[in-house]
């Protein structure tokens, strides 16, 4: 059997995640108005609220990440905003269905980068061969742990 190839992709963050996020914090600012909260006490609950998402949205908005690269080795390299290369490690990732891959990374320095990989964001092709190589991946590290542990 052939090694894969190398994985590059371009990375914007998902419109996606930023409409999940307010459709959410409407219907979180829904509940708190029909609660049996006292008026001062939701006012001051809708404020953290707001301040929640304004921050997260902050957060997952402006991305320093610019590309990513998965070499056939298996390393990650992080192209950031600045034009340098990063090399980072796969510490885990979630998918769902076709169409969402969500990679977490951690770069030098115990940086924590999340890549939201979604229709809007990113080639249906490269998320096929990143869920292929993802569940390979993850086969093989859990043979491997198995044969080690016997």
């Amino acid at each position: 059997m052939t090694s894969a190839p190398a994985i590059g992709f371009e990375y914007r963050p998902s419109r996606w995640l930023g409409r999940a996020l307010v459709a959410m914090a409407v219907l979180a600012l829904l509940a708190l108005s029909l609660s049996a909260v006292p008026a001062i006490a939701k006012v001051a609950l809708a404020m953290v609220l707001l301040a929640a998402v304004i921050r997260a949205w902050r957060r997952f908005s402006r991305s320093s990440v610019v590309a990513a690269g998965w070499t056939q080795r298996g390393g990650w390299t992080l192209r950031m905003a600045g034009g340098e290369d990063q090399p980072a490690s796969l510490r885990a990732f979630r998918m769902a269905g076709e169409r969402i891959v969500w990679l977490h990374l951690v770069a030098p320095g115990r940086r924590h980068v999340s890549l939201l990989l979604a229709p809007d964001n990113s080639d249906g092709d490269i998320r096929r061969r990143l869920r292929m190589r993802l569940v390979l991946a993850s086969k093989g590290e859990h043979h491997a742990a198995g044969h080690s542990a016997g």
